[in-house]
């Protein structure tokens, strides 16, 4: 049986803060957006104001939105069942993320992908999750 989802379970509103903010406005523009050093200009994620590589001060940039999954499991338990794994940006950072809009069974490691935004059901901001591109 083929798994497509839409809704994804467990998600609600996300906590901001000052520093995760232009994340997730950017999110409900539909732009995934992470962090550039502009001293030694490594593109990080999760948000934070300084480097984890060199601790030096960070811009946001908007991410191509491309990325490859690099590892993935379905749940097949959960009610409806889910999908969730890492992928590698573009840019270069991996993300855990959700798997939407696609047959579960068809995940491949090293498959193309693309972000795509979910809205909260509570009325949160959206939220970036991948699909095959």
């Amino acid at each position: 049986m083929a798994y497509v989802a839409r809704k994804i379970p467990f998600v609600g509103t996300p906590d901001t803060n000052p520093e995760t903010k232009p994340f997730f406005q950017g999110a409900d523009a539909g732009k995934l957006m992470v962090r550039r050093c502009t001293s030694c200009k490594k593109v990080h994620h999760y948000p934070r104001e300084l480097c984890p590589f060199c601790f030096g001060n960070c811009e946001w940039q908007e991410a191509s939105g491309k990325a490859k999954i690099y590892t993935f499991s379905v749940m097949e338990r959960a009610n409806p069942p889910y999908a969730i794994g890492y992928v590698t940006l573009e840019e270069g950072p991996s993300v855990l993320t959700n798997f939407v809009d696609c047959d579960f069974k068809a995940l491949k490691i090293g498959q193309d992908v693309k972000v795509t935004f979910v809205k909260t059901e509570d009325g949160g901001p959206s939220l970036p999750f991948f699909t095959p591109a």
